[in-house]
C-alpha cells in the first residue's frame, strides 16, 4: 500500500481517532490502520469499523487484523477498498456468527479483581422496586427486587452492573429501617430477588444486611425472597436459624465458561457444593443457566451440567430453574471493548430482542433452551421451570408451554413455590 494524505481536516481525523477504539490497538494494528486510512481514504464510519474489529479479534484471542488482511492477500492489496472490504468483512463475520472455541485459545485472566473503594453511606434511595428488566413486550415473572448493595466483585465479562455504578460499592447505611418501613400487601404473596444490583451473597453479613434481610422475611412470611449467587459464601446459612420462606439459588455454566467469562466467581463444584451444603439444612434452592453461552460443545457440557444437577438434589429441594441467554445494551458493548480483558462473550452473532438489546438470533435460543428443558425432563411435573425475559414464541417452540399474562406466570410460580417451601 502506498501511503497518500488523508483528504479531511486533520484535526477532526485525530479527534475522531481518539474517541474510538483505536488508542486500545497495538502500536502494530495502528500503524496498519493509519496505512488504510491514507491510501484508501476511508470514511470515519469505515474507520470505526475496523477498530472495533481489531478489538474484538485481539479480544477473542485471534490473529490481528493486520494478519489477516495478509493472509487473505499475501499477493499484495487491492487497488481499491471496494475489492478488499467485503472479503475482510465476510471475514470477520464468519469468525463472529461460528461457535466459540474456547480451546483454540487461552485467553488470558485479569490477575487482581477491581474492588474500588467500599462504603456505607447514608441516601435517601429507595431499595424496593420491580426487576429492571421486566416488560410486557416479554415474558416476565414480576419479579421485585431489593437492592441492598450496589455493585459487584465478581467480573463477569457479560455483566450489566458494570454499566449502572461506579467503581465502588455501596452498602445502605438504613437497610434494615428501610425495609421495616415497606408497605406490602399481606394478602398477597411476593417474590423478591436481592441480586439484581450486586451478588446476594459475596459480601456474607457485611454491615449486617443479612440480618437485615432476614429479620425482613421472618415478618413477611408472604414473601419469598431469593439470594441469588455465584459464590460459595454460605457460612451465614449454615450458622443462623434461616426462615423457611428463604430460596438460595446458583448461577451455573460449565467450569470452561467459568474460567474464561466469570472471573473471581466461585468454580462449578464449588458452587455445586455450597448448593448441596444449604440444601442439607433444609432451605430451598434453585438454580439459573443464564446465560447459556453458544461455543462449540455447549450441548455435551450443558447437558452433562443437568445431569449432575439431577443427581445431586431430589426435585423436592429445588424450587425453579430457569434458562436465559446473553444480552447486550449497547453501552454494555462498549464497556467490555473498552476493558481490558480477554473475552469471547462478544464473538456471536447480535441481533435486536422486543426491547432491541442485542442477544442471539431465535434458532440458537430455541435450541439452547430446548436442549436444557430435556435434559430436565425426569423433574417437569415436579419442579417450576421458565424462561428469562424471552418473548412468548420462544417459550412455545421451546418448552411447548407459555403463560397467557405476566400475572398467570406470576401466580403460577407462587402458588408452585409456596406449596413447596418447608413447614416450621
Amino acid at each position: 500500500m502506498n501511503k497518500a494524505p488523508v483528504l479531511i481536516d486533520e484535526e477532526k481525523w485525530t479527534r475522531f481517532r481518539e474517541e474510538s477504539y483505536y488508542p486500545l490497538l497495538s502500536p502494530a494494528t495502528r500503524r496498519f490502520l493509519d496505512e488504510l486510512a491514507g491510501s484508501y481514504r476511508l470514511t470515519f464510519q469505515e474507520f470505526r469499523q475496523l477498530t472495533e474489529m481489531a478489538r474484538d479479534l485481539f479480544m477473542w484471542g485471534e490473529r490481528p487484523l493486520e494478519e489477516v488482511f495478509a493472509s487473505l492477500y499475501p499477493d499484495g492489496a487491492p487497488a481499491h477498498k471496494k475489492e478488499w472490504r467485503p472479503r475482510l468483512l465476510n471475514h470477520y463475520q464468519t469468525l463472529k456468527n461460528a461457535a466459540k472455541d474456547y480451546n483454540a485459545v487461552r485467553l488470558k485472566r485479569p490477575k487482581k479483581r477491581e474492588k474500588g473503594k467500599i462504603r456505607r453511606l447514608e441516601s435517601d434511595k429507595k431499595i424496593f422496586g420491580m426487576c429492571p428488566v421486566a416488560s410486557p413486550k416479554t415474558v416476565c415473572c414480576n419479579l421485585k427486587t431489593i437492592d441492598a448493595v450496589e455493585n459487584c466483585v465478581f467480573g463477569c465479562s457479560y455483566c450489566t452492573i458494570q454499566t449502572f455504578y461506579h467503581q465502588e460499592t455501596v452498602f445502605d447505611a438504613h437497610l434494615s429501617e428501610k425495609l421495616e418501613a415497606l408497605s406490602l400487601d399481606p394478602a398477597r404473596r411476593y417474590h423478591i430477588g436481592t441480586g439484581q444490583s450486586s451478588d446476594s451473597l459475596v459480601w456474607g453479613n457485611k454491615h449486617g444486611n443479612l440480618d437485615a434481610l432476614m429479620r425482613f422475611a421472618r415478618s413477611h412470611p408472604n414473601v419469598l425472597l431469593e439470594f441469588k449467587t455465584k459464590s460459595d459464601n454460605i457460612r451465614y446459612f449454615l450458622e443462623h436459624d434461616i426462615p423457611p420462606n428463604i430460596v438460595c439459588s446458583w448461577s451455573l455454566n460449565p467450569q470452561v465458561i467459568i474460567e474464561n467469562e466469570e472471573h473471581f466467581t466461585a468454580g462449578l463444584e464449588q458452587r455445586l457444593s455450597a448448593a448441596r451444603r444449604v440444601a442439607d439444612r433444609g432451605i430451598r434452592v434453585a438454580f439459573h443457566f443464564h446465560p447459556i453461552i453458544y461455543y462449540n460443545t455447549w450441548q455435551e457440557d450443558y447437558t452433562r451440567l443437568a445431569q449432575r444437577v439431577l443427581e445431586m438434589f431430589t426435585p423436592e429441594e429445588v424450587l425453579f430453574i430457569s434458562f436465559g441467554s446473553v444480552t447486550f445494551i449497547k453501552p454494555v458493548l462498549k464497556q467490555i471493548r473498552r476493558s481490558s480483558l480477554e473475552t469471547k462473550i462478544t464473538q456471536m452473532e447480535l441481533v435486536k430482542d422486543p426491547h432491541g438489546k442485542l442477544t442471539y438470533p431465535d434458532v440458537i435460543k430455541i435450541e439452547k433452551f430446548s436442549t436444557m428443558y430435556r435434559a430436565f425432563e425426569p423433574w417437569h411435573d415436579e419442579v417450576f421451570f421458565y424462561l428469562c425475559m424471552e418473548k412468548a414464541e420462544l417459550w412455545e417452540r421451546s418448552l411447548g408451554f407459555v403463560f397467557e399474562s405476566n400475572d398467570a406466570f406470576e401466580q403460577a410460580m407462587l402458588d408452585h413455590c409456596f406449596a413447596r417451601l418447608p413447614k416450621k
